[in-house]
């Protein structure tokens, strides 16, 4: 039997004489030299319902580019919303802070990959999920525990979940070897955004993408505020965006390695408006100034051996300011800046022993660094280092998968004291198994130790340091279904899922707030009892092609620290108990219509969990009219959709309200 291979991976260097390197390796080779044969073949036309790729060793959930429009997704938080296990934190918005927690274990435990590379922040951990436009990405998937593949960097072993963001690839040739996509949307809030993409095909092997966009709006919305007897009619002011950013990859791909050279640019200009509180007029001016690039590169390698290489280099730096005219110290403003740089080289071999085993080895190195004007600044460095091994074993209908990871931690700072050094093992076990003659049913669960170490904030912002702060550890445990079953009949296909998971957390790292001197403490113990179930089906009456996808959400997030205290067994904030999504849609030939409801249980915004801090259920509707087709041959695709639907008054986070009905429409085509 012919050993099954992987793809591999690039880039011996680790500072930027790496990527000077790449480049002379591969452009050594004649570029533009190479002719291209072909022959005309005739046209071979297949038709096929996409099933859903739900059956994976781990629990996951995807949604590729042609499905973000069913969900009226702008940005990455809105297409990932309706999965299960997820809460989106949102500050409302075009440019409003969104962050997600899977599983109940907060933003700081999902890391998110872009094309398998860390997006990573030192300085506080999360991850603004607004900042990720959906133009120009493939697919968006979620695993808990880690990916499926064992061939990845030592980063995507060392989170809670995983978030991956796959880009759109270049699949070009000679008879077309470019294309250009261009579109734009408008709407509400004075919103304005136009994209456009260029793939170009140079040689057999070589090709590029070009992305960018645009983001302006003014971000004024209504809501009601209730003051105790009435709602009154106010306007969201401050709010107002002015993005832009841009994207080129230089792509080779041949029969055995693969290699890409990647730049990004984020540029953004945001009004951060305040909380709303009774009486009080909302401050206004407050600004949030974003400068972000990185420069990022992979290389993979397969030899008929079954060893693969992957090899990824990565140099970022991200540039924040912050400004406040009317902060209330000495000087009446408040002007920070804030500068992160990180430095990154993984490199991971994995070996097919036999056809039903394969072992890997990754290490990864990081240096991550921050300046601020702040007084008494630290100026932080962070060193980590990051080796796994993993195994993957298929023995018939049984799949048994694990890993070990060492995480090395040393820091420095150029005044005071810093934190001493960790060394962490976390082990992580996965097993699936079909057990019955019917291989459409699957049983999988996992046991995962993890750790989210202290932030840059958490540590070095303000005037106190912690050095006795600790890492945050959480045991995963996970037990589940998955049903997945092609059909003939009315039916192209059911899919069902279902996982019970158990988290156990301690060392929780929480901030104390203060006006001038907040600092970061461990205390307390979490326990996060939770069901995740998920339904996708498609059906086709006569001429209609019907859709949907429903998922469920059950999270018990309990403080379990003293019994002696009036917070014990308490749901923590802003997590609710019960959250319900459903999207359906009809389509015929070009036309589709799609509806996507979330549904989201009461929650406290405090630990009391009482009458003041209670925060009612909402229940929030989107619809979509999507024509795809052509014009003059050129494939163009026209949108319209409304967002919340039923102008509903509601609230994710205290005293940030939530935008009522909105409008937009998009407009794409082709060339």
């Amino acid at each position: 039997m012919k050993k099954p291979i992987l793809y591999a991976f690039n880039c011996p260097g680790f500072f930027p004489g790496c990527f000077i390197g790449l480049i002379v390796l591969f452009l050594s080779n004649p570029l533009f030299a190479q002719s291209d044969t072909t022959k005309k073949l005739k046209e071979v036309k297949v038709k096929s319902s996409a099933i859903p790729q739900i059956q994976v060793i781990v629990p996951s959930q995807s949604l590729s580019a042609n499905e973000f429009i069913h969900y009226n997704a702008f940005n990455v938080a809105d297409a990932i919303r309706d999965f299960s296990g997820v809460i989106i934190k949102d500050y409302g918005g075009i440019g409003g802070l969104k962050t997600m927690s899977v599983r109940g274990l907060g933003a700081n435990h999902t890391s998110i990959l872009y094309d398998g590379v860390q997006i990573n922040d030192a300085e506080n951990g999360q991850i603004d999920l607004s900042k990720l436009n959906v133009n120009g990405i493939q697919r968006i998937s979620l695993y808990n525990a880690q990916p499926p593949d064992i061939l990845q960097t030592a980063r995507a072993f060392a989170a809670a979940s995983v978030l991956s963001i796959e880009t759109i690839k270049p699949g070009l040739s000679a008879e077309k070897p470019y294309l250009v996509t261009a579109g734009i949307k408008a709407g509400s809030f004075g919103l304005i955004n136009p994209y456009l993409q260029w793939q170009q095909r140079l040689s057999g092997k070589w090709a590029f993408i070009i992305n960018s966009y645009t983001i302006n709006a003014d971000g004024g919305y209504n809501y009601l505020l209730f003051n105790g007897a009435t709602n009154t009619k106010q306007k969201r002011v401050g709010s107002e965006v002015a993005i832009q950013q841009v994207d080129g990859t230089l792509y080779r791909t041949d029969s055995n390695s693969k290699f890409n050279l990647r730049i990004n640019y984020y540029n953004s200009d945001r009004g951060l408006p305040s909380a709303v509180i009774l009486y009080t007029p909302p401050p206004s001016g407050q600004k949030l100034y974003n400068r972000d690039l990185f420069l990022q590169s992979g290389y993979q390698h397969k030899w008929n051996s079954g060893l693969q290489l992957l090899i990824n280099t990565k140099l970022s730096q991200n540039q924040l300011r912050y400004f406040d005219p009317q902060f209330p110290n000495t000087a009446g403003v408040l002007d920070q800046h804030f500068s992160q740089r990180e430095y990154y080289q993984s490199a991971a071999l994995t070996y097919a022993i036999k056809p039903n085993w394969q072992l890997s080895y990754a290490a990864d190195l990081a240096v991550n660094n921050m300046n601020a004007d702040l007084p008494a600044f630290r100026y932080p460095t962070r060193l980590t280092i990051l080796n796994v091994l993993a195994s993957n074993l298929i023995l018939g209908d049984l799949t048994l998968q694990g890993s070990l990871l060492n995480t090395h931690l040393h820091e420095t700072v150029r005044t005071g004291t810093t934190t001493p050094d960790r060394n962490i093992y976390a082990p992580t076990l996965i097993a699936t198994v079909k057990p019955f003659a019917d291989k459409n049913l699957q049983l999988r669960g996992f046991y995962k130790y993890i750790f989210r170490a202290p932030t840059f904030n958490d540590q070095y912002y303000g005037f106190t340091v912690n050095p006795d702060l600790r890492p945050e550890f959480t045991k995963q445990y996970d037990l589940g279904i998955s049903y997945l079953k092609s059909l003939n009949g009315l039916f192209d296909y059911l899919g069902f899922t279902a996982d019970a998971y158990y988290n156990n957390i301690t060392n929780k790292i929480i901030n104390i707030p203060s006006l001038y001197n907040g600092y970061a403490r461990n205390t307390g113990k979490v326990e996060v009892l939770g069901l995740d179930a998920g339904l996708k089906t498609q059906a086709k009456l006569k001429l209609f092609t019907v859709t949907l996808s429903a998922n469920y959400t059950y999270q018990q997030v309990q403080n379990v620290t003293d019994p002696a205290e009036t917070i014990y067994l308490n749901q923590l904030p802003y997590t609710p108990k019960h959250t319900v999504a459903i999207n359906a849609g009809i389509s015929k030939g070009a036309f589709g219509l799609y509806y996507n409801q979330v549904i989201s249980s009461s929650r406290y915004y405090g630990n009391d969990n009482n009458s003041f801090d209670y925060m009612p259920a909402y229940g929030i509707s989107d619809a979509s009219v999507v024509y795809k087709g052509a014009v003059n041959h050129f494939p163009v695709s026209l949108a319209a959709e409304v967002n919340n639907l039923f102008n509903t008054n509601y609230m994710v986070v205290q005293s940030y309200p939530m935008p009522g009905r909105s409008f937009r429409i998009s407009f794409q085509i082709t060339i």
